[in-house]
């Protein structure tokens, strides 16, 4: 697509743009891919020869036409998980492997959220959709952030014969992305970590593992705020993983053995995550590591997705009565989205096969 948009929800030339921009006609919704293996998202394109701003229900398009948009592909298999404690869904690629191994963590909406996780299979990746509460048998509320879950998790990946050994990647967003570092810093299995808008310090739930207990920094609902559209915005909520008094809060970044990537949406109304990314590199070079790298993208909000996923803005949250704040610019949040997904499968390319080569 070579023509402009003058007008509308963008301007300028977008390929994508009439699917990145796609709204939920209810406020404060987030358009999530459920059934990822057996049907796709339809969506119907009407041309209309005049520009209104009135509902165009009741006319006839001059040329219509529908279109398909899969999360997965030819030969990738769905297996469901319910081995141990662990709950979740792998999706292996064709072929007989051994494929580079990659555990997907979601942030504080709790549930199986599989579709990035079938979108990186269909790139060659053995990836397990990892739930840990508010799934099946899992516990209905996250009140402790119990390691030893995911070590199993990462153990049961590692031992599927379709997944390349010695090590694995993670990917995670928001407080999935406080978990992944986490794993990153007390697993061996961990060789490659992604975290997308997270912090750096263990925050509301205490974290266990073995004989040790990392216990939360404080929070702060004075801090809360309230954006013009009446979603809560939580950027001033947690303290300062920088001040003394929450240093045992901090992830020991320093003994993470792997590579870790932060992706980090400038514009991100939930947490400070360019200070907490930035913050983790300073340790790590204090410490003479240099395994860490961050990309930052100006105008991107917090839910940082698979390319041309509608901006989700604010969504409902389970603890609060309001929306929750997520932030991004429509425009510049697709371009971090279609960027960052090239510089994901780089990464966990580079990494993963890396660490298979040197076996």
């Amino acid at each position: 697509m070579k023509a402009p948009a003058f007008g509308g929800d963008y301007v300028g030339v977008h390929p994508m743009g009439l699917f990145w921009s796609l709204k939920c006609q209810k406020a404060f919704r987030r358009l999530l891919k459920q059934d990822v293996m057996n049907s796709p998202f339809w969506v119907t394109l009407n041309l209309y020869d005049t520009v209104g701003l009135q509902d165009f229900s009741t006319e006839e398009p001059i040329a219509s036409q529908v279109v398909q948009r899969w999360f997965s592909a030819p030969g990738v298999q769905r297996v469901q998980v319910r081995e141990g404690r662990v709950r979740g869904a792998l999706f292996l690629p064709p072929g007989e492997g051994p494929f580079p191994g990659v555990i997907d963590l979601f942030g504080g909406r709790g549930g199986l959220v599989e579709f990035r996780a079938s979108l990186l299979a269909a790139h060659g990746f053995a990836v397990l959709a990892l739930a840990y509460f508010a799934y099946e048998d899992l516990p209905k509320l996250l009140q402790e952030i119990d390691l030893e879950y995911f070590e199993e998790a990462a153990n049961l990946l590692l031992a599927h014969p379709k997944v390349q050994t010695p090590g694995i990647g993670v990917i995670s967003v928001s407080k999935g992305a406080e978990i992944g570092l986490a794993m990153a810093c007390f697993l061996k299995q961990v060789v490659a970590t992604i975290c997308i808008n997270g912090t750096t310090a263990i925050c509301e739930f205490p974290l266990r593992y073995k004989d040790l207990v990392i216990a939360p920094i404080p929070m702060f609902m004075e801090r809360m705020q309230f954006d013009i559209s009446g979603a809560v915005r939580l950027l001033h909520y947690r303290g300062d993983p920088r001040d003394k008094v929450n240093q045992r809060s901090v992830l020991p970044v320093e003994k993470a053995q792997g590579s870790i990537l932060f992706i980090v949406g400038e514009n991100d109304e939930c947490m400070k995550s360019r200070e907490y990314a930035e913050q983790a590199l300073h340790r790590l070079q204090n410490h003479g590591r240099n395994n860490g790298r961050m990309l930052v993208y100006p105008g991107a909000g917090h839910l940082i997705e698979p390319p041309y996923s509608p901006l989700c803005y604010a969504s409902p949250n389970m603890k609060l009565s309001s929306p929750l704040l997520w932030g991004g610019e429509p425009t510049a949040h697709a371009a971090a989205q279609e960027h960052s997904w090239g510089e994901i499968l780089k990464f966990f390319r580079q990494h993963l096969i890396q660490a298979r080569s040197k076996l």
